[in-house]
């Protein structure tokens, strides 16, 4: 019974040692509160109500394409073509009465022009100075009657011719083929545009002559195959018959120029 006394001791003291235990006052955990992170705000976010005015605004902003009108098509039209036919009057005066283009034809003005040289000729107001290289409209040749006086030669190249002027009215011509040389006013020509000396006659005239008004000598840079005043085709010319002066090349291209 000892043993169970023991037991039973043990009880009672264990029982008395829990009744004489104060229980420990358990405080509650102390939450720190977790640090957060502020966030960062997000972007406004446009409703449609939102973007419409906006669209609005580029609308309004935007010029509204006005569509022509069908009488505003026609004046568009009709302005385009007077401006037109003013630019093609326009040119077509100049080439009547201020310039006009030219071909050379032949060989007569060698080495200053070639065969198919395209220039442009002068001709508003122009009147023919010694030097110049002009077109002549040979419909008849002139010479000398036996009184002196000018008459028509009765023959003709019948077609433009392009020679030099050699004299003006007045002018005294003379032409020493034995020599080489073309006089005027008793003064040799300084000719450093011939393709040769002049060595030919063709007979038209009887040297020296005065050149008489109204009239011009001409004769092409290529004094020995050349049709020009020395014969009786061409002769005198006569000024009314001058259709302008050449002062262009414009082809061939590597020859584009002033023509003196």
């Amino acid at each position: 019974m000892k043993e169970n006394e023991i037991i039973s001791d043990t009880k009672t003291d264990a029982m008395n040692a829990a009744e004489n235990t104060t229980p420990e006052e358990v405080k509650p955990e102390e939450t720190t509160p977790a640090e957060t992170t502020p966030e960062e705000p997000k972007p406004e976010e446009k409703t449609l109500e939102d973007a419409a005015p906006a669209e609005e605004q580029s609308e309004e902003a935007a010029p509204e394409k006005k569509k022509m009108t069908r009488k505003e098509l026609i004046g568009e039209i009709l302005e385009i073509a007077e401006t037109m036919l003013v630019s093609v009057f326009i040119v077509l005066l100049a080439f009547t009465y201020l310039m006009r283009p030219v071909t050379v034809d032949g060989r007569s003005m060698v080495p200053t022009l070639n065969h198919e040289d395209k220039l442009v000729m002068y001709r508003l107001f122009y009147q023919p100075q010694q030097g110049d290289i002009v077109v002549v409209n040979n419909h008849e040749g002139h010479v000398f009657d036996a009184n002196g006086d000018v008459v028509p030669s009765g023959r003709s190249l019948n077609e433009n011719i392009i020679k030099r002027v050699i004299a003006l009215p007045g002018q005294e011509v003379k032409i020493d083929v034995n020599e080489g040389e073309v006089y005027v006013d008793g003064e040799p020509l300084r000719e450093n545009y011939i393709n040769e000396r002049t060595m030919t006659n063709d007979g038209a005239f009887i040297y020296p002559i005065t050149v008489p008004k109204g009239y011009v000598f001409v004769m092409g840079d290529n004094r020995n195959n050349s049709t020009d005043s020395r014969s009786a085709s061409v002769g005198l010319v006569a000024i009314e018959d001058i259709l302008g002066k050449a002062y262009f090349r414009y082809y061939p291209y590597t020859h584009i120029g002033i023509v003196k």
